[in-house]
């Protein structure tokens, strides 16, 4: 009979333990639970994290003085042009802008930079700077007129209210900022954008009204008195 001493039965491997399940985080603004994975303490300035002081915030109206929303800006022209060197082109731009306050008031200006967006600045400055009044009847004008600015002629007419801006493109730009929303106008000859609203600016500077016309020549406007109606017309008005 065999000895078990001396051929002992082979030991039987235990098995190992499984891994420990790592232990649940608890939700936060840092660390990988928020949007960012390991960037610790910058996870909240992610895409999923509310923007931080670095953000722009609330975009706010453009404030250059007092009363800036009450003016109106529009582009009219905007024109490229091209120096050759030796080392090929130079482009620069100039921006016809018109700047009125809807009230009465209107300027023109022109501003030239290497760049559109400079250019329109330089514009704006200037024909903020250059508006000058003109004499408007309500949302219409007092009377026709016919003006006429280099190859550029420009007819302007009152209407009647509801009747609208009846107008090309570059001259409603002029009237719109003066405040006109009644008008009917004509434009002859060159058909160059400055021309035009040079012609159309110098058009308005040439409207007068009644009050400002008699007090010049020293005199008062004098009031028509009342007809008096005829007898018997209320009395046949009602028989009828």
């Amino acid at each position: 009979m065999a000895d078990e001493t001396q051929n002992p039965a082979p030991e039987q491997a235990t098995p190992a333990a499984p891994p420990a399940a790592p232990a649940p985080q608890a939700a936060s603004g840092t660390g990988s639970a928020s949007y960012g994975g390991d960037r610790g303490d910058r996870g909240d300035r992610g895409r999923g994290g509310p923007r931080g002081g670095r953000g722009r915030g609330p975009r706010q109206p453009r404030d250059f003085d007092k009363g800036e929303s009450a003016f109106l800006e529009k582009v009219v022209y905007i024109n490229r042009s091209a120096k050759v060197v030796k080392g090929g082109r130079r482009f620069s731009f100039s921006a016809l802008i018109v700047v009125g306050d809807k009230k009465g008031r209107v300027g023109v200006g022109l501003g030239k930079a290497g760049e559109v967006a400079d250019a329109i600045r330089k514009g704006t400055e200037v024909a903020r700077n250059a508006m000058l009044p003109v004499s408007l009847s309500g949302v219409t004008l007092p009377h026709e007129v016919l003006y006429e600015y280099g190859g550029a002629k420009i007819l302007l007419r009152p209407a009647s209210p509801g009747t609208g801006v009846i107008a090309g493109k570059t001259v409603r730009a002029v009237l719109e900022s003066a405040g006109v929303k009644d008008v009917l106008t004509k434009s002859l000859g060159s058909n160059n954008a400055a021309n035009v609203v040079k012609a159309t600016l110098g058009a308005l500077r040439q409207l007068r009204l009644r009050e400002d016309i008699y007090k010049a020549r020293g005199k008062t406007i004098k009031e028509k008195p009342a007809t008096p109606a005829a007898p018997g017309a209320e009395q046949t008005a009602v028989t009828v």
